[in-house]
């Protein structure tokens, strides 16, 4: 049996898990749900999906300091969870799989299955690394962070931040000291790196070869042998884009503010603190332009005028088609959902990860990025980018790269292999 577990305090990893689900229920393949909680619990109930809730349940609020504590936002010197939570939720995610004859566990960001497969010998098929993956630092693809985690890095050069990102993710024990704690008190594997940290035993990148920069051969070949830092078990399959098609209509006034004439810069930045978002409104307020603000967890209702309107939760596969430039803060959703509409992406990265991401398709000449310190620069590169084409073209080439790969069908009959 098959259990996917998505972490909802992420509206972008349980709309990828709602992926995976539908992919898996094509393929006639039985499949159970759980979850530690959160906001995006919902999504699952929209869909239908029955779930169970592991653990004591993750509030708004938990899952709000989650998020700004997580993987390139909090002290690295932390684990997202303080040690008694790590222990609670891998002893009830050990219990769940015993209970229901769970073989194979699969999720996005729930990292204490990182502990209770371990625990109870199930197989862990993860998501969430995205493009973050050995071979693409091995091919010293990793930018310079945009907010670099130490603080020692923060008044770096551009070439010694790029250098050392490249070559420590998998050295660096970052996250990690909580879990291998609690793995001792278990007498389970730890944890060895910050790269190990974000791997299970197999880990999906949902990227096209042409995008990521590194062929799916060289990807599948991949083994752990003679490096460090990594679990001896891990291996890489490539599926191709996996991003969300939320079962959600567009609201008619967000529809009829998109059929207005004029240009209009969709801005989507979900799982980001509000202060960010009313600053970058106000940069790109400045600008011709209407500006569809995409809902988050905050209330941002009196950011709307005549040419800002606050939307909900939006089917972002259904807006950007019908807009000239997308802003987000660069999860791999968002951005290969731009990409799979052609829309060119302005990207405002938050970690390591997100830098990945806009670096990958910005290589490509299909996206620009303003580190978030900069957003004085927002509206000039947005106007840049409107007033160009050639970010369009790109955007279109790639949009026909991912149109020929079906990513949730790849992850689904690499899943049910594994059964």
């Amino acid at each position: 049996m098959i259990c996917l577990l998505p972490h909802c305090a992420y509206l972008s990893e349980t709309s990828r898990m709602l992926e995976i689900h539908r992919a898996l229920t094509v393929l006639g393949v039985p499949v159970r749900v759980a979850t530690h909680g959160g906001p995006h619990e919902r999504l699952l109930v929209e869909a239908g999906i029955p779930y169970d809730v592991l653990g004591p349940g993750m509030s708004a609020e938990r899952a709000a300091s989650f998020v700004a504590s997580a993987v390139g936002l909090g002290d690295p010197r932390q684990s997202m969870y303080d040690d008694a939570e790590i222990e609670t939720y891998v002893r009830a995610e050990a219990e769940y799989f015993g209970a229901h004859g769970i073989t194979v566990a699969v999720t996005g960001f729930t990292l204490t299955t990182l502990l209770s497969s371990r625990l109870t010998g199930v197989r862990l098929i993860t998501e969430h690394a995205g493009s973050f993956v050995p071979p693409v630092s091995e091919h010293r693809l990793l930018p310079a962070p945009s907010r670099p985690v130490d603080p020692r890095l923060k008044h770096a050069p551009g070439w010694l931040s790029r250098l050392l990102i490249n070559r420590t993710s998998n050295r660096t024990p970052a996250y990690c000291a909580g879990f291998n704690r609690v793995a001792a008190s278990l007498g389970v594997e730890g944890v060895p790196s910050l790269a190990a940290l974000l791997l299970g035993d197999l880990s999906l990148v949902s990227e096209v070869p042409e995008v990521l920069g590194v062929p799916a051969a060289e990807l599948a070949a991949w083994t752990p042998a003679g490096k460090v830092g990594y679990r001896p078990d891990t291996r890489l399959l490539g599926i191709g884009p996996l991003f969300a098609h939320l079962d959600v209509p567009l609201p008619d006034e967000v529809q009829k503010f998109l059929d207005r004439p004029g240009p209009v810069v969709y801005l989507a930045m979900t799982s980001t603190p509000p202060a960010l978002v009313r600053e970058a409104v106000t940069s790109l307020s400045a600008l011709d332009v209407r500006i569809l603000v995409a809902g988050t967890i905050h209330d941002l209702s009196d950011l709307a005028t005549d040419r800002i309107m606050v939307g909900g939760v939006l089917p972002s596969h259904l807006v950007m088609p019908q807009v000239d430039l997308a802003v987000t803060t660069c999860g791999q959703g968002s951005v290969q959902t731009a990409m799979a509409c052609g829309t060119p992406l302005l990207g405002i990265p938050l970690q390591p990860e997100q830098d990945l991401n806009v670096a990958l398709v910005e290589r490509l000449d299909a996206a620009r990025h303003v580190a978030p310190h900069h957003l004085n620069r927002l509206a000039g590169t947005a106007t840049k980018m409107l007033d160009n084409r050639r970010h369009l073209e790109a955007a279109e080439r790639i949009q026909k790269l991912y149109a020929a790969v079906d990513g949730p069908a790849q992850a689904a009959e690499a899943i049910a292999r594994h059964l």
